[in-house]
């Protein structure tokens, strides 16, 4: 998204053919076996056929990673998009984020072809957390005990048409000042991440549709992203947009913020103000993440995703929802090189689970 007449550069440039770094997956590739005692014990190789963006590649296969994964028996192999899908490996595991109608289509088709492969994750799933007025739309009907707090979503307003109507149509829908606007679509270039906090309803026909716009809820400056892999869940905090309580503010109209959380901007380690701590930037319960994880995992169909949460301030237990990504950077997790290949051992253990059921 851009102000009219505002131009923005893509950030994560998608590179046709990724370069084979690794051995060819025909060499890798051999039997699995089950153990003694019926035990799932790796004792051969698991390939990973990737399709991943530069950027994607370089932030994700990380030499700690791909040295970790080749001593538990896991190499990664690059997909050569010139080829046919169906022509490469065999794979254990197809691990793919690349944008564009006609990839997600050989991924799909190659998905129902080959059911025996892992694909994280389906096309369809994904696109549906790519558009923000549907990546959403799952959370307000989980249930979820409320011992342990409350989850919802801010109220928003989807913009598609003549950014002048956008004053009338923010009034219809009983918005409440500040909002925030956001791009509708997540495509992985700097501008989808693109953030403005307007202060009237009216500085937002300043902005180029199609948007998304969501009442902005004071958080304490501290938002926690919630990674999911698979089964696993770890919590960081981030450092996130500040409170806005001084009516004065709207006389500023509309201000654009960059990408706002990002590995700089972690407030694990930051000098928080003892109080602001003791609320704001305590962790959410644990059993509420993981039901909130766990129904998100089952109703949007994905296994690797990460959850943007932010706690109302002057609240305990009252959180939102304000943001679903797909593969996100899971290179800033901490530890993230042990989760995944634990992941990846455990997709094949589910494997030949379910082949021995049969």
């Amino acid at each position: 998204m851009r102000l009219n007449g505002e131009i923005s550069e893509d950030i994560d440039d998608d590179d046709d053919k990724e370069e084979r770094e690794e051995p060819e997956a025909e060499e890798l590739m051999k039997a699995c076996s089950i153990g003694d005692g019926g035990l799932f014990t790796l004792t051969q190789n698991l390939v990973v056929g990737y399709a991943l963006t530069s950027k994607k590649k370089q932030s994700f296969l990380q030499p700690k990673l791909l040295s970790l994964a080749r001593n538990k028996g896991i190499f990664f192999v690059a997909i050569d998009r010139s080829r046919p899908l169906s022509d490469q490996g065999p794979f254990d595991v197809v691990l793919h984020k690349l944008s564009g109608k006609e990839w997600c289509q050989v991924v799909e088709d190659y998905r129902l072809k080959h059911p025996e492969v892992t694909v994280l994750d389906p096309p369809y799933s994904i696109q549906h957390v790519y558009n923000r007025q549907s990546m959403l739309e799952d959370v307000p009907g989980i249930n979820l005990p409320e011992c342990y707090g409350r989850v919802g979503v801010p109220r928003q307003l989807v913009i598609t048409k003549d950014p002048l109507s956008v004053p009338d149509e923010v009034n219809k829908a009983g918005l409440k000042l500040p909002l925030v606007a956001k791009p509708l679509l997540v495509d992985g270039t700097a501008k989808s991440h693109e953030l403005f906090i307007a202060y009237d309803e009216f500085s937002l026909s300043n902005l180029e549709p199609p948007f998304v716009v969501q009442e902005f809820i004071n958080h304490g400056g501290v938002l926690f992203k919630v990674y999911i892999i698979g089964e696993t869940i770890k919590v960081v905090r981030r450092f996130s947009l500040p409170d806005v309580f001084n009516p004065e503010l709207s006389k500023i109209g509309v201000f654009r913020f960059p990408r706002v959380s990002s590995a700089a901007a972690s407030a694990e380690d930051a000098n928080l103000d003892p109080a602001v701590a003791a609320c704001i930037a305590e962790l959410p319960p644990t059993p509420l993440l993981e039901r909130l994880a766990k129904e998100l995992r089952h109703r949007l169909g994905l296994r690797l995703f990460n959850i943007d949460i932010i706690r109302e301030h002057g609240t305990r237990d009252l959180y939102y929802v304000i943001d679903i990504n797909y593969f996100p950077g899971f290179g800033k997790m901490p530890e993230y090189e042990h989760i995944f290949t634990d992941f990846l051992l455990s997709l094949m253990q589910s494997k030949y689970k379910e082949r021995l059921a049969a």
